[in-house]
């Protein structure tokens, strides 16, 4: 037996059953990669579930809701070079983290990688894939896959020392619509974000989409805009959302928690270099998300 090379880091939130199920499939991979679990304040006996089903495996409990950062906190509690995202409805298909090793081995820039995902109870393929291949930002030749600014956290690999350095998922943001902020910052520090879509990712979300989503999202994308993007920039999203949100109740919310964070935002805020913001105005040209 070789030394296990990729940590699994998924977080949850009250979802206890769903989080079983996708510890079993976890566990029934060729790869037997050790899995650390952050349970974000759940109140159904989430850990103790775990604790009983999956000994095997590391539940940490900070004791509040993290959102996207607590995969931070489990990243820095993984041994590994490499950590994978699954989120409680996602896991790896068998051999994909192994075929995710095989490309951070070999592409030594290579900070994350975008999985091809497979979503629904049917796993057809996500809308997604065909979004990020087709991304006009190209190929560098010292990357095996389109070059991208956005990604599906729930099926994502990095390499732990790349995501590190980036901070990992900002926690202004808290979740939702958080993968684009990361990626610039990966970017920026030099570091690969490609899609390969042969490293697969399976996607099982289930009741819809969450309540207050699609409010966060959007709350989230401007908030992004003026973390890392010119002012001329960040103020062309906020004028978009304040009109919309005259007519759509979740823009007006979106706009109330942007104005609740905007000060903290400021505060940290950090322009892109000249370079990525290139590529980030190519795909606002573009229109597309990655």
């Amino acid at each position: 037996m070789t030394e296990p090379r990729t940590t699994v880091v998924v977080i949850t939130h009250n979802r206890r059953e769903q989080l079983l199920s996708t510890l079993d499939r976890l566990a029934g991979l060729p790869e037997r990669p050790p899995v650390i679990v952050v349970d974000n304040a759940s109140t159904d006996g989430t850990p103790g579930a775990v604790a009983r089903r999956h000994p095997r495996v590391t539940v940490l409990a900070p004791g509040r809701n993290l959102g996207a950062p607590g995969r931070t906190l489990g990243v820095r509690h993984a041994r590994t070079p490499y950590v994978a995202f699954s989120d409680d409805d996602s896991w790896w298909e068998p051999g994909a983290l192994a075929t995710a090793e095989r490309l951070l081995d070999a592409h030594p820039r290579l900070g994350l990688l975008a999985a091809g995902v497979r979503v629904g109870p049917d796993g057809g393929p996500d809308p997604l894939n065909d979004l990020l291949a087709a991304s006009p930002l190209g190929r560098a030749p010292d990357l095996p896959g389109p070059q991208v600014l956005g990604f599906l956290a729930c099926a994502a690999v990095a390499r732990r020392e790349a995501y590190l350095e980036a901070g990992g998922y900002h926690p202004i943001l808290f979740l939702g619509g958080e993968e684009t902020l990361l990626a610039y910052d990966l970017v920026t520090r030099g570091w690969g974000v490609c899609h390969c879509p042969e490293v697969v990712a399976v996607h099982r979300p289930t009741g819809g989409v969450r309540p207050g989503r699609p409010a966060t999202q959007r709350r989230n994308a401007v908030l992004t805009a003026w973390l890392r993007r010119p002012a001329a920039v960040a103020l062309r999203h906020t004028r978009a959302l304040a009109l919309d949100a005259r007519r759509d109740p979740e823009a007006r919310t979106a706009l109330r928690e942007l104005a609740e964070r905007f000060p903290a935002a400021l505060r940290v805020r950090r322009p892109l270099p000249a370079a990525v913001e290139a590529a980030a105005r190519r795909l606002d040209l573009e229109g597309t998300a990655p």
